[in-house]
């Protein structure tokens, strides 16, 4: 529980800080806009190391007109990257979807747009260990380290899943340490030792696969099968001000991901390939080669399961009490390809 209330408490600051600082930023220049000026045409956000976004895809295709991205650096987190949104030092950020509901129960006044993430049988997130490991079931991870890029987010939720689902105890559970590794580093971490189990996701996991040596416990495809996992999110007050520059963010991330979908596999990392070396962040591309699929499901859509999937450890963990109503936390409207 201990890492839970930490958790919280982080949200909890957030709120804080938007009192405080009346969000700043962009939301001050969509004040303007509900004087008569135009709406907020530059988005600032966090990118990923070596990895190409879907809003820095749908800009390089176009999707986006003359609403310009402002990469102000890169995170490994994405309770970090809703909490920069949430607090106006960003326009948008994406997260898991329970981080989403743990931001939005804290009081953080955010709006889920679009699913930028998910799960299918080619792209998933799995939980790796050694091949001589001796951990092959729920039960044996009891008293092991398994490595996560941040607490509160997917792969702890995935993991407490698991094992509740194959019958460990709370207590039991608790006897699992979850430890925070940054992703790039996670597959090291395994072969070091320096810890028993970690997850690992898209190209990273594909990446660790071909160098050999480490194999699948499970994954959560195998729990959920086809899923979305987390969407991005604006300020509320950013969307009140900005509604035409929301759509066309929306939209454009929408098109970005049918684009994924129906064109060749060689033809979108060769895009991939040429946004990372064009952009000047000194970033290895050598990765990009092992993207299977989008993963998202069909046009971004939100839907009320994306957020109550994950009910049972909400509730658990304390994050949501009482009853979960997802419908305050998200809205289709601005996507173009689901509500034209």
């Amino acid at each position: 529980m201990k890492r839970h209330l930490t958790i919280m408490s982080a949200a909890a600051a957030v709120v804080i800080a938007m009192t405080v600082s009346g969000c700043g930023g962009s939301a001050e220049a969509g004040a303007g806009a509900a004087a008569g000026a135009t709406e907020v045409k530059e988005l600032r956000y966090q990118g990923w190391a070596n990895t190409v976004t879907l809003p820095e895809l749908a800009q390089d295709l176009g999707y986006f007109g003359d609403v310009k991205l402002n990469w102000v650096g890169n995170t490994i987190s994405g309770p970090q990257d809703i909490q920069s949104a949430a607090t106006g030092q960003t326009d948008f950020g994406g997260a898991f979807a329970g981080a989403v509901v743990k931001l939005v129960e804290a009081g953080a006044p955010v709006k889920a747009v679009i699913n930028y993430y998910g799960e299918d049988e080619k792209t998933f997130n799995g939980f790796y260990v050694k091949e001589d490991s001796p951990i092959r079931t729920a039960r044996d991870f009891i008293g092991k380290k398994i490595a996560v890029n941040t607490l509160g987010a997917h792969a702890d939720a995935v993991i407490n899943t698991y094992l509740q689902k194959n019958g460990l105890s709370a207590e039991e559970i608790k006897q699992v340490q979850l430890v925070v590794v940054p992703p790039n580093d996670t597959e090291e971490a395994i072969r070091r030792g320096q810890v028993d189990a970690g997850s690992l996701g898209s190209i990273l996991q594909d990446k660790a696969i071909a160098n050999g040596g480490l194999r699948s416990v499970f994954s959560d495809a195998e729990l959920f099968g086809t899923f979305a996992g987390g969407p991005y999110v604006l300020r509320t007050d950013f969307i009140a001000k900005n509604p035409n520059t929301t759509r066309t963010f929306t939209t454009g991330v929408a098109k970005a991901i049918e684009w994924e979908r129906t064109t060749p596999r060689e033809e979108v990392i060769a895009r991939f390939t040429k946004i990372l070396q064009e952009r000047g962040r000194n970033e290895n591309p050598a990765a990009l080669q092992y993207w299977k699929s989008v993963g998202v499901p069909a046009k971004g859509e939100i839907k009320d399961e994306d957020f109550t999937r994950w009910g049972k450890w909400l509730k658990d963990t304390g994050i949501v009490k009482g009853e979960l109503d997802p419908k305050k936390i998200y809205t289709n409207e601005f996507n173009g390809l689901v509500n034209p």
